[in-house]
């Protein structure tokens, strides 16, 4: 994706999603304190409830004290136009990326007039294709969540996204929140790869630190994940969501996993390694006073540092059955001229 280009290192998005509950401060409160994690980009979604849902929208889980109705509850999520400009602003100032997810036509319409760096397609939109083709005549990044999609539907909306010439990636997903290890699917990134040839990530539903790091070392370029301030905070998706402490332990552990492949190791060549091994490996030595004559046998050897000392303990068989034409002390090094 071209946006990736400009990052050598995961590129890694904290998704606020609804953990702001509707309170425009709580989640300028966020933008402040991602901001202080490291990672490139933060993600929110953009309700506008009356575009996107109607008052037949069944709750996926009731989770809400306040809100009747699913619908009633994409109301209470929303922010005005002149709103969304100012955590826009905000995000600009802290340096953080401004990514968004809607839900709607208008809401598409909406990001490109704040300024959306780019789009993030949530597993229930993968086959809206309506609002796809309004996106992608932005001209803005695509990144796919995978997570509601078995291959034939990704196969429709990629073929779809390449007819467009879409600058898009896609992320491995699985739609259980909080996700449960025999649920990561993580195999599915090289999958993906293999598939589409496009860059590919994971998001992550886990509220471990353990995933992301595991997502990266398996070569996931963009990695999602859910922040909340605490997992006992209201909200869907509160118990699926990492803390700022988490996300920012993430942040560290992923880059320096990053580091690490980009720099493979020759196991053929140890050479860097040739001053410690003299110290570490050893050398044959007796383990007890031996008089001229005595015929060696395991039970009279020792292996003792430094190396170079003797013969070296990887050839002890070869003087196995030898006898000593010389009395030797104990701990004295053998020598290959000791024994014929």
């Amino acid at each position: 994706m071209s946006f990736l280009s400009d990052h050598k290192k995961p590129y890694l998005i904290a998704e606020i999603a609804q953990a702001h509950d509707g309170s425009l401060g709580i989640l300028h409160s966020y933008i402040d304190a991602v901001a202080k994690t490291g990672v490139q980009a933060i993600k929110f979604q953009m309700h506008i409830a009356e575009a996107e849902s109607s008052a037949a929208e069944p709750f996926r889980i009731k989770f809400s004290y306040e809100d009747d109705t699913r619908f009633d509850y994409w109301k209470r999520m929303g922010f005005t136009l002149d709103q969304w400009k100012g955590i826009k602003s905000h995000c600009d100032e802290a340096g953080l990326d401004f990514i968004c997810s809607p839900f709607s036509n208008l809401a598409v319409s909406w990001l490109e007039e704040i300024g959306v760096k780019a789009y993030k397609i949530g597993s229930g939109e993968v086959n809206n294709l309506l609002m796809l083709q309004k996106i992608v005549e932005t001209r803005k990044p695509v990144i796919l969540s995978s997570g509601m999609s078995d291959f034939s539907e990704l196969d429709a909306t990629v073929a779809f996204l390449k007819s467009k010439n879409a600058d898009y990636s896609i992320l491995q997903c699985t739609t259980a929140y909080p996700t449960k290890p025999s649920q990561y699917g993580l195999n599915v990134m090289a999958e993906l790869r293999d598939r589409y040839q496009v860059a590919i990530g994971y998001s992550d539903h886990s509220a471990q630190v353990s995933t992301g790091i595991a997502a990266v070392a398996l070569g996931a370029e963009i990695l999602e994940f859910h922040v909340v301030f605490h997992r006992d905070l209201f909200g869907p998706d509160a118990k699926a969501s990492l803390t700022l402490e988490e996300t920012a332990e993430l942040v560290t552990s992923v880059n320096m996993v990053y580091e690490s492949l980009q720099h493979p190791i020759n196991k053929n060549d140890n050479s860097e390694y040739d001053g410690l091994k003299a110290i570490f490996e050893k050398s044959i030595a007796v383990n007890k006073d031996l008089r001229e004559g005595h015929i060696l046998s395991i039970n009279d050897l020792e292996g003792k540092k430094p190396k170079a000392m003797g013969i070296s303990a990887s050839e002890f068989q070869s003087v196995i059955g030898k006898r000593l034409n010389k009395s030797l002390n104990q701990w004295d090094f053998l020598q290959f001229e000791d024994i014929v």
